[in-house]
């Protein structure tokens, strides 16, 4: 039973949230143990986990589409990166997202 109770809170977690904690945890995964593949994994289990809950609260079209918003924000940190820093491009790009699931998703259910 007590399982059950944690797996419940887990899934009341916003979108926004899991998103924002996927972009942010897997570049800080890739950095610190020097191994793209797993901050990659951690991008991808948090995408994954975030588009349920958008396709939960707000249905597939919206969930597709922020779903792209995401892989969009992951790509376009690269170059960001380059111009005002990894860190700071990575935390723009994840209060983007999050903003964004907010708006469009998360807000609906709050």
């Amino acid at each position: 039973m007590a399982k059950l109770a944690k797996v419940a809170k887990v899934a009341d977690v916003p979108g926004a949230v899991i998103a924002a904690g996927g972009l942010v945890g897997g570049y800080g995964v890739a950095r610190w143990t020097k191994k793209r593949p797993l901050g990659g994994a951690v991008l991808a289990v948090a995408g994954a986990a975030a588009a349920r809950q958008w396709q939960q609260r707000a249905g597939g079209k919206t969930a597709g589409a922020l779903t792209a918003v995401y892989v969009a924000a992951f790509a376009g940190s690269h170059p960001l990166a380059k111009k005002v820093g990894a860190w700071p491009a990575v935390f723009g790009v994840a209060g983007a997202v999050a903003v964004a699931s907010w708006a469009v998703a998360d807000r609906k259910s709050a």
